[in-house]
């Protein structure tokens, strides 16, 4: 393992040189930019060890099997007795149990023989302090199930005699570009229940690759003692959700994956903690702050959550032991970072509007937070040089996906949170009519130049297809059955989404079920719904029926992926506009040899329209309106277009390519190979 280096910052960080508006910040961005190479440097001891070396804290806490027994080892500063109590003492406190203080540390320790515990024994510390005492699940446990009767959380000890044993041994994901599939494992299934790890590498694996994506996102992996909460009050840091399968099913799944050629990544809830105390950190031994600020700071207003005290080393250790962890352990290949906006600010960004630069540099900033996201990026890349980070955040930070070394934080790509909110305010507030093909474009393209993003047009808490059609999912999907709200529908959601992933500059995200139009919203069991799975599942015989309008949604994404998949580097390739006439409603734009033309007029179809393009021949290579997808199939895609001779274009290689655009379509036109290599020579 590399040793991590340390230089101190040029005089002129390229993230200010890209950006001239940010020279007038430079004092508090190359401030920031020190603050986390002084961290690093205190951390690594000058370099005597590595990042990576610092963050191995979960080979050290928690259960450990030895050569001659276990030994355990838990922080707890402000404890003064705790003991180990389970299956094997009858759940009472014991001497032959009792830790020890590590002196002159804040640290506890027992050592056991072989036959004090066996893999399967429940477990839990007690711990006492001054003044109390309580029943705490360890910090740095890997395994944590619940009683299906009493609906108690304990610790497990989880030492199977036999390890996985990885069958692929190395992965490198494929980024060019990245093509992302969100997922829950829990409600990836028809069945009103929660699924299973298995479940998910059997049944719904094969589908994503089928429908070309090569990255899984996995949420709710870290243990959390709400399954309502999605994933994001987090309790276990260190231990995959038992609720979905055993850590090794996990595994196996991880390894299948890569032996598709898919990466998998994980939501990693970094930003907040469950309040719980007897299942999570809240007060773990009489001290509600050892891992959380302290004062107005410790709760998070909007999450009812805890916040984490970054500004602590010991803070810095756990979770960045906890990001190496998930690497080494499960080889997962990188993360999304959840709720990176509340992190950075004091606010958490509840109520600010982020107008301009200032807003990022006006003291409002959590530097602690900044340096320890920073850090985090370095030591994941240290560990994995091809890992993936994504920063899930909402206020435009400047620099969050700029490499370290530039001045920026380190994420490889930030969501482009924007994109969503648009297409939901553009279906809710306006009419067909005004709808506007330049501020579409404006807004899948605005980014900025040195950072990549994640595009997508809704996630798990959004339902485009839902708000298009409504009730009539329910009585009009049948195909032959249609009606003009589900044609719009069906023709909008398809538009939508070319849109939004061709013109990416990074990645393209979808949440699972959404590529066919699942209908519905996300609703988990809850009281409020008698605990019901009905609304908590993917209903995959939907888009399995060839009677219903589903597998036409389902079809068009896995050609449309097939397109930008095989376009290799597209997210590379400059976004050229050709065309936009907003009282036309139509647009066009090309990247390397495809051409994109989009109409999104509801009811004008246009003859012979012109578009001034490089000379030559080109080929229909996707329509949304052919017959395979749902559409009315106006055009002959099998013919040939070939530019018409200007010589007023001529000059410039260009002519005119004169298209039927049909209201409320868009197609994808690749110039012909043998035009471009006569080009060439």
């Amino acid at each position: 393992m590399a040793k991590s280096t340390v230089k101190s910052s040029p005089k002129t960080l390229d993230i200010i040189k890209n950006d001239p508006w940010l020279k007038d910040y430079e004092a508090a961005i190359v401030g920031r930019h020190r603050h986390a190479e002084d961290k690093i440097a205190e951390l690594t001891q000058n370099g005597k060890c590595s990042l990576s070396d610092f963050a191995s804290g979960y080979l050290y806490f928690g259960l450990h099997r030895t050569a001659t027994g276990w030994v355990f080892r838990e922080w707890a500063p402000h404890a003064t007795e705790i003991y180990l109590i389970g299956d094997f003492n009858d759940w009472k406190e014991s001497p032959k149990y009792q830790l020890k203080r590590i002196k002159d540390t804040g640290n506890w320790e027992i050592k056991l023989r072989g036959k004090a515990l066996k893999h399967g024994d429940l477990y839990k510390l007690k711990i006492h302090w001054e003044g109390g005492c309580g029943e705490r699940i360890p910090a740095w446990c890997r395994r944590v199930v619940q009683d299906e009767q009493t609906k108690i959380f304990s610790a497990q000890v989880w030492a199977p005699e036999q390890p996985y044993v990885w069958k692929k041994k190395t992965f490198r994901p494929n980024t060019a570009p990245l093509l992302i599939y969100e997922c829950h494992i829990g409600m990836a299934q028809d069945a009103e229940k929660v699924g299973s790890y298995n479940e998910f590498r059997e049944n719904v694996l094969p589908r994503i690759a089928a429908d070309g994506y090569n990255c899984i996102q996995i949420m709710a992996i870290q243990e959390h003692p709400y399954y309502g909460s999605f994933g994001y009050h987090v309790s276990s840091f260190f231990a995959a959700s038992s609720r979905f399968g055993t850590p090794e099913e996990l595994k196996q799944l991880i390894d299948e994956a890569h032996k598709r050629g898919i990466a998998v990544i994980m939501d990693i809830v970094h930003s907040h903690a469950v309040k719980n105390e007897v299942e999570g950190l809240g007060n773990f031994a009489g001290d509600p702050c050892q891992y959380f600020y302290s004062g107005g700071r410790r709760e998070h207003p909007a999450w009812d959550s805890l916040c984490f005290d970054y500004g602590k080393n010991e803070i810095m250790h756990f979770l960045l032991s906890n990001c190496k962890f998930w690497l080494d352990e499960y080889h997962f290949d990188g993360f999304r970072f959840d709720g990176v906006t509340s992190m950075l600010y004091y606010s958490h960004g509840l109520g600010e509007a982020f107008c301009n630069y200032g807003d990022y540099f006006n003291g409002h900033e959590d530097d602690n937070a900044i340096c320890y996201l920073t850090l985090a990026n370095v030591l994941i890349h240290e560990v994995n040089p091809k890992a993936i980070t994504i920063a899930e955040e909402v206020s435009g930070m400047p620099g969050l996906a700029a490499p370290f070394k530039s001045g920026g934080y380190g994420f490889d790509y930030r969501m482009a949170m924007n994109i969503p909110d648009y297409w939901i305010k553009t279906i809710k507030e306006k009419k067909d009519e005004d709808w506007k093909p330049s501020s579409m474009f404006w807004e899948v393209t605005n980014r900025r130049a040195d950072e990549k993003t994640i595009s997508y047009c809704e996630s798990h808490d959004q339902a485009i297809i839902f708000r298009l059609i409504d009730a009539d999912m329910y009585w009009h999907f049948k195909k032959g059955d249609e009606n003009y709200a589900v044609e719009r529908g069906i023709a909008l959601h398809k538009m939508i989404r070319l849109l939004t992933a061709s013109t990416i500059n990074g990645g393209y995200l979808n949440f699972m079920g959404n590529e066919f139009g699942h209908p519905e919203w996300i609703d988990f069991p809850r009281e409020g719904n008698g605990w019901s799975h009905k609304y908590a599942r993917r209903q995959w015989n939907l888009v399995d029926n060839k009677e219903l309008c589903y597998h036409y949604l389902g079809d068009f994404d896995k050609a449309m992926l097939d397109i930008i998949g095989k376009e290799k580097n597209i997210q590379k390739s400059p976004v050229t506009e050709i065309w936009h006439n907003d009282g036309d409603q139509v647009l066009a734009y090309s990247r390397n040899d495809l051409i994109f033309v989009f109409n999104f007029s509801y009811a004008r179809s246009y003859t012979d329209y012109g578009f001034m393009v490089p000379q030559g021949a080109y080929d229909v290579v996707l329509n949304t309106d052919a017959p395979a997808f749902g559409g009315h199939g106006l055009n002959d895609d099998s013919l040939r277009h070939l530019t018409n001779f200007d010589p007023l274009l001529a000059r410039d290689g260009k002519g005119w390519l004169k298209l039927y655009l049909p209201a409320r379509s868009a197609m994808v036109l690749r110039r012909a190979q043998e035009d471009k290599k006569t080009e060439n020579e």
